[in-house]
């Protein structure tokens, strides 16, 4: 089986809301497809990190770091738009761990973590690969709605921040307005020289496994699989296709193709695994950095106790009044 394809969007079991994929075989079906590596782009976290990193390389499959992270909307809290992050070096990993927490600090709403558009720039996403997210995505949401002007200005936002490393994503998973998407997507590529990956957007290994992803979406959702009124976000086609399968997709859209591995390529994410790295305590002149993690802990608990001190305070005055 040619080498033409190597999946860069896919959930595993660490999303824990949309995907059965375990990642031992996740790598037994990368062995099984002659497919020299793959990406794993959990929602906002990195969970499955480590396991897949090792379990990769024991294998011999290049392991690529990446994450789904949510970002908000700029006039409407209840909406955010995906976009796919890939790690190509410890930079990109740095700053994609960064994000994500940030995210998870200050851009919760209602239990799901957001990034700002304002967080983002050159430094910021520095040695970070991004696929546009198709219609999750912000440029996919605004095709969709026929805002072809609103799409363009996304583009050239996300151009500004990652420069030739930012990708339309394109997805074809028998999914409504799709076709419409990938047109207006392929219209933008050649308007902005903006390069196209193809995707499969995975939350399954096999077709068969889409009843069980199913059945995990509704205990997340607390729905039943026979409502009719449940909607429908994922398609059967959404498992991990192989090379053979991919390239009969877009045999219309090659370069798609042939730039995953491109990106594949780009992406070379060396980390040292099994060794403890402390933060670097910035210690006050004629002390050591443990008389200065004293002094800091110290402070700390004092303001903790105040807090302590002022909420009882509160307490026992209403209970006298």
């Amino acid at each position: 089986m040619k080498n033409s394809f190597i999946h860069l969007h896919l959930h595993t079991e660490y999303s824990i809301l949309d995907s059965t994929v375990r990642i031992p075989q996740l790598i037994e079906q990368c062995i099984a497809f002659n497919m020299p590596a793959v990406a794993i782009t959990d929602q906002c976290n990195l969970f499955g990190m480590i396991k897949f990193y090792r379990k990769a390389l024991e294998y011999g499959i290049k392991p690529i770091i990446g994450a789904d992270i949510h970002v908000a909307s700029s006039n409407d809290v209840d909406r955010y738009d995906n976009l796919a992050l890939l790690c190509m070096n410890k930079d990109g990993y740095l700053n994609l761990a960064n994000l994500i927490t940030r995210s998870w600090l200050e851009g919760q709403i209602a239990g799901v973590p957001r990034v700002y558009k304002s967080w983002l720039d050159r430094e910021s996403c520095k040695g970070l690969i991004a696929l546009s997210s198709g219609k999750k995505g912000d440029i996919g949401r605004k095709l969709n709605t026929g805002s072809y002007e609103q799409a363009s200005d996304s583009i050239s936002f996300w151009r500004k921040v990652f420069d030739e490393r930012f990708y339309l994503e394109l997805i074809r998973t028998r999914q409504a307005n799709e076709e419409e998407i990938i047109g207006g997507s392929i219209q933008l590529a050649h308007e902005f020289s903006i390069p196209v990956v193809a995707s499969n957007d995975v939350r399954f290994l096999k077709q068969d496994d889409y009843s069980s992803h199913e059945a995990r979406v509704c205990i997340h959702e607390g729905r039943i699989l026979s409502d009719s009124n449940r909607p429908s976000v994922y398609s059967e086609d959404q498992y991990f296709k192989d090379c053979n399968e991919m390239n009969e997709l877009f045999s219309d859209i090659s370069e798609s193709l042939s730039n995953s591995l491109e990106i594949a390529q780009r992406c070379s994410l060396d980390l040292k695994l099994g060794k403890t790295f402390l933060p670097i305590f910035s210690a006050s002149k004629d002390i050591t950095t443990e008389q200065q993690l004293r002094i800091d802990a110290d402070i700390g608990l004092e303001i903790i106790l105040n807090k302590i001190y002022e909420i009882d305070n509160k307490a026992q005055e209403k209970d006298e009044g």
